[in-house]
């Protein structure tokens, strides 16, 4: 219990810090625009695309990452509805939320999910998909919807999530990616 005390103290320290300064709103502007380069429809074209670009392994990695997301949206759902974590308050937040919870991030989760499975079937592009991924959960802080341990359960649930599709798609058709 006492390290969940620390980890929501330095949680508040982290997001006080990045929401009360008189750059906030300028900052703002640019996490939205990072932000919603994470929005779910973007998978979609990014997994169609993909199999446009690389017939075989485009097809496989739309194929992967269509099972990912079916594992990681029902785990997402429920440990959102099981921690039922309020979103920062007392801070100024620059969006507004979909929901009431914070733990995890949804949009953290969705794109180390896809930067995993983008730098497993295509490797040239790992360093680029894992910087993106991690701007986009920095984003979630500075817009004051999340909270640092949010963004890391949330990067957790996605490469989780990720490994886990990659094995079964594996298993089942033994493909590896490459």
């Amino acid at each position: 219990m006492r390290s969940f005390t620390a980890i929501q103290r330095f949680d508040h320290t982290v997001s006080t810090f990045c929401l009360s300064h008189r750059f906030s709103a300028g900052t703002a502007k640019i996490a939205r625009a990072v932000s919603r380069s994470g929005d779910g429809p973007l998978y979609l074209v990014i997994g169609f695309t993909a199999w446009w670009l690389h017939e075989a392994v485009g097809f496989w990695f739309l194929l992967t990452g269509l099972t990912a997301f079916a594992i990681e949206l029902p785990i997402y759902w429920v440990l959102k509805r099981s921690f039922r974590r309020a979103r920062p308050s007392q801070l100024p937040a620059f969006i507004t939320p979909s929901d009431l919870y914070s733990m995890p991030s949804g949009h953290t989760a969705a794109a180390f999910l896809m930067a995993s499975l983008l730098s497993t079937f295509f490797p040239s592009l790992t360093l680029l998909v894992f910087i993106w991924a991690s701007l986009i959960g920095i984003s979630r802080v500075l817009l004051g919807v999340h909270f640092v341990s949010d963004i890391v359960v949330g990067a957790g649930l996605g490469l989780m999530c990720a490994t886990l599709a990659h094995s079964i798609t594996f298993d089942l058709y033994g493909i590896t990616g490459i």
